[in-house]
C-alpha cells in the first residue's frame, strides 16, 4: 500500500503498511511445549533484549525522519530459546531533545489493525508539546501487516461476520471452516498470535530501545492491549492513554454481545432526535411513529427485500448495517430516510460500506479473539442464545449471540489476562460509541484502579481524541489528555466534557472493535 497518512482517519481500518509483507507462517516449526508461566515480570533471555534495530529510511516516499527496522521476538514466551518471528517498528524521533520524557507506542484498534504508520500520522494530529517530549514508535502487532502475518486464505464470504438470516446450520458451518483454514495455515504457531503475548513484545521492544518505561496511547482493541501491559510490567508503564475503552473482563465473546443490549438505548435516543426533527427527515412526530417507520420497512424488507442502490436490503440486512448508525443520529437519520425513499420506488445511492477487509486482517481478529480467551465449544449454545436475544433485543441481539470459529479453534495456551491494578491511566471515551460503549469503559475503569475516566457527554462515534475521531477534536478531552502526556499529572477526579457541538460522527461499517 503507498506511504500515505490520511487527515481523517477511522480507527477501525488500519492504516497502510510500510513494508513487504514478511513471510507467512505456514513454515513456522512448532514451538516445544511447556507450562504456562504466571509472573508478570518475567523477562526473555538477552537473545531479543540486547538486539540493535537497524534503523532505514522507511520509504523513498516518506520523511527521512521517519525510520523503521525489523526485530525478533520469540514466538512462545514459555520457550524463548525456540522459533523467532518478525517485529516491524517505526520511529520519529521527539522533535526537541532537551524536553525529551521518552517513548510513546501506540496501537490503532482492531485486533487486526497495523500500526507501522501511527508515528507519521501523529505528527499530524499530536500537539507540539507531545511530540517534542516523545519518540513515537509505531509497530505491527505480531501476525500482522509485516510482523509475520497470519493469513488463512479466506473467501471473501469467510471474511464476513456470521448472518442471522443464513440457516443456523450454514452459520456453523462457516465458522468450522474458518477456524480449519487458519489451523491449516498456521499450524501450532496459531496458539501465540494473543494479546498477552503482544504485550510481551512491547516490553521486548522498550529493553531494545533501551528504556526503563514506555507511555502508550491506544484505541479501542488497543486498550485491551495497553491495559494488559499495565498488568503484566507495572512498574515500567508510564503514561498511558486508553481511548474508547473495552472491558477486560468481557473479552472477547461478551463484548461482542454487549453490542445488543447497548444498541436499544442508542436506538432509543434516535428515535427522539428524529421526532424533534421531523420537519426535516418526515419518518415521524413522535419517538414511537419514528420507531414503527423503521420496523415497518424492516418487515417489508424482509417480505420483499429493498432496492437500495446497486443492493437488495433485507430486513436482516437492515438491521445489521444500521445498528452501528443509531449511535450517530443525524447520519441514521438521513439512511433510513433513504431506506423510505428507496421502499416506494426512488431511486437512492447505495448505502455507504467499507472497503473489503484483507485476509490478514480478518484473519489476525479470529486469531487474536480465539487465542485470547476460551468461547463456548457446542455450537447449541449459540443457537440458543441467539435465539433468547433476539427477543430481548430486537434490533441486534441474533447478531451478537451468533456463532463464531472460536468454537472450533484450538484452546488458549494461557489463561485470560485478568486486569486489576493501580497503575496511573488516562481513559477517554464518548457518551454514544457503538463498538466500545460507555458501560465498557466504566468496567476499564473500575480494573485500572488507578485510571481516570473522561466522559464526553453525548459525545458520538467511536475514538476520541489524536485524530481518531471522525469530526474534529473534542478539545476539553485532548486538552486533558495532552495534559496528562505532558506533566504526568492525571485530573484530580473523573472529568466531564460537552460534546463538539454540530459534529457529524459518520463511519463505515467495520468487521470488530476497531
Amino acid at each position: 500500500m503507498p506511504h500515505s497518512v490520511p487527515r481523517r482517519r477511522s480507527p477501525l481500518l488500519a492504516l497502510g503498511v510500510t513494508a513487504l509483507l514478511a513471510p507467512g507462517l505456514a513454515a513456522l516449526p512448532a514451538s516445544a511445549s511447556a507450562a504456562p508461566r504466571q509472573d508478570t515480570e518475567s523477562r526473555p533471555t538477552t537473545r531479543f533484549t540486547d538486539q540493535t534495530p537497524d534503523w532505514k529510511r522507511c520509504g523513498a516516499d516518506t520523511p527521512a525522519a521517519y525510520q523503521c527496522a525489523t526485530i525478533k521476538v520469540p514466538l512462545d514466551y514459555r520457550d524463548p530459546g525456540g522459533t523467532a518471528i518478525d517485529l516491524a517498528i517505526s520511529r520519529i524521533r521527539a522533535g526537541d531533545a532537551s524536553k525529551r520524557r521518552g517513548v510513546l507506542l501506540s496501537n490503532p484498534g482492531g485486533p487486526g489493525g497495523p500500526g507501522l504508520d501511527l508515528p507519521l500520522y501523529f505528527t499530524e494530529t499530536m500537539p507540539k508539546s507531545v511530540t517534542d517530549r516523545y519518540d513515537l514508535i509505531g509497530f505491527d502487532p505480531r501476525g500482522i501487516g509485516a510482523s509475520t502475518p497470519v493469513n488463512c486464505g479466506l473467501t471473501d464470504d469467510e471474511k464476513r461476520f456470521p448472518r442471522s438470516y443464513r440457516p443456523f446450520g450454514e452459520n456453523v458451518a462457516w465458522a468450522r471452516t474458518v477456524a480449519d483454514k487458519c489451523r491449516e495455515r498456521t499450524g501450532p504457531a496459531l496458539s501465540h498470535m494473543t494479546t498477552r503475548n503482544t504485550a510481551r513484545d512491547m516490553d521486548v521492544l522498550r529493553a531494545v530501545l533501551g528504556e526503563k518505561k514506555i507511555s502508550y496511547y491506544g484505541v479501542s482493541y488497543g486498550t485491551a492491549l495497553g491495559s494488559v501491559y499495565t498488568q503484566l510490567f507495572p512498574r515500567r508503564a508510564d503514561r498511558f492513554v486508553l481511548d474508547s475503552a473495552v472491558d477486560p473482563k468481557l473479552m472477547w465473546r461478551k463484548m461482542f454481545q454487549v453490542w445488543a443490549p447497548e444498541a436499544e438505548p442508542a436506538f432509543a435516543r434516535w428515535t427522539r432526535w428524529t421526532a424533534a426533527h421531523s420537519a426535516t427527515y418526515d419518518l415521524g412526530k413522535t419517538p414511537a411513529e419514528v420507531s414503527e417507520t423503521f420496523w415497518d420497512l424492516v418487515k417489508r424488507a424482509d417480505r420483499d427485500p429493498i432496492d437500495v442502490g446497486t443492493a437488495k436490503l433485507t430486513g436482516t440486512d437492515i438491521r445489521g448495517f444500521l445498528r452501528r448508525e443509531f449511535f450517530t443520529v443525524r447520519s441514521a437519520a438521513e439512511l433510513v430516510g433513504m431506506l423510505k425513499d428507496a421502499a416506494a420506488g426512488k431511486p437512492v445511492p447505495d448505502f455507504p460500506t467499507a472497503p473489503e477487509s484483507t485476509d490478514n486482517l480478518v484473519s489476525a481478529l479470529w486469531t487474536v479473539v480465539c487465542g485470547d480467551a476460551p468461547m463456548p465449544r457446542d455450537p447449541e449454545t449459540y443457537r440458543r442464545d441467539s435465539i433468547r436475544d433476539a427477543a430481548r433485543y430486537p434490533l441486534f441481539g441474533d447478531f451478537a449471540s451468533n456463532v463464531n470459529p472460536c468454537a472450533f479453534w484450538d484452546r488458549p495456551v494461557e489463561p485470560l489476562t485478568k486486569v486489576d491494578n493501580h497503575v496511573d491511566t488516562l481513559i477517554v471515551q464518548n457518551e454514544w460509541d457503538s463498538q466500545t460503549p460507555l458501560s465498557a469503559a466504566r468496567g476499564m475503569h473500575r480494573a485500572l484502579k488507578g485510571s481516570r475516566l473522561l466522559t464526553v457527554d453525548e459525545g458520538e462515534g467511536h475514538g476520541v481524541v489524536y485524530g481518531m475521531s471522525a469530526g474534529p477534536a473534542n478539545r476539553c478531552a485532548e486538552d486533558t489528555a495532552t495534559a496528562y502526556l505532558v506533566t504526568g499529572r492525571l485530573p484530580a477526579k473523573d472529568v466531564t466534557c460537552r460534546a463538539t457541538p454540530g459534529v457529524e460522527h459518520t463511519k463505515p461499517a467495520s468487521p470488530a472493535f476497531g
